[in-house]
């Protein structure tokens, strides 16, 4: 029996259990990489939920932008007489017989032109300078589609149109632009968290007499 213990001298410390202050340490170290993974899961989310936010302002941003971007840029509104054979953006003889297209909708026979139209022919935005100004908010209904008709699920965001004059200097290779034949689109959206998303685009007069 005695040959046996003396054999193994160590035997008793290799069989030692964890003790209290190593179990304590290890529930405190547990316990703050738990918090911090916590940590770094809630702010994946909320970067998450930004992200989406993000990517729904874009989506309007670029949907308007394309739109304002597709009407005509014509010298005189499509609604006059002479909007297909106007020569400049004047009113007179081979320009415009009475409406001269300018920043902002238009009034025409009494009737104020809008992205929706209307019962009037002449009462929806028909060229590009007409979104200049135009909005879109939650006291509206939020986001609307070309129809009038609130979208639900974007009823707490904002979009605001601002079209400006902007010429453009000669380069090599292509002339100077004059500012009234080039317009700069700057669309913003708002997201729920108050977040902006600018894009900015440009119309040049390419096609003066082409209405819709």
């Amino acid at each position: 029996m005695g040959g046996v213990l003396n054999s193994h001298p160590n035997a008793l410390r290799f069989q030692r259990g964890v003790s209290l202050i190593e179990l304590v340490v290890f529930i405190v170290v547990v316990g703050i990489a738990v918090a911090g993974v916590s940590q770094i899961m809630v702010r994946v989310m909320g970067h998450s939920a930004d992200a989406l936010l993000r990517k729904q302002a874009l989506a309007i941003a670029e949907s308007l932008l394309e739109e304002a971007e597709l009407m005509p840029f014509s010298f005189c509104d499509p609604d006059d007489a002479s909007a297909a054979s106007a020569v400049d953006a004047t009113v007179g003889a081979n320009s415009c017989t009475a409406t001269v297209e300018a920043l902002g909708p238009e009034t025409i026979f009494g009737v104020t032109e809008t992205r929706y139209g209307g019962a009037a022919s002449n009462a929806q935005f028909d060229n590009v300078s007409d979104y200049h100004g135009f909005t879109m908010n939650a006291a509206s209904g939020g986001i609307l589609d070309v129809t009038g008709s609130a979208i639900a699920a974007l009823n707490r965001y904002s979009a605001a149109i601002n079209i400006s004059e902007q010429g453009m200097a000669a380069t090599a290779g292509a002339p100077a632009i004059a500012a009234t034949d080039a317009l700069r689109i700057t669309v913003t959206v708002t997201a729920p968290d108050n977040s902006q998303v600018v894009l900015d685009g440009y119309r040049t007069r390419y096609s003066p007499r082409s209405l819709p």
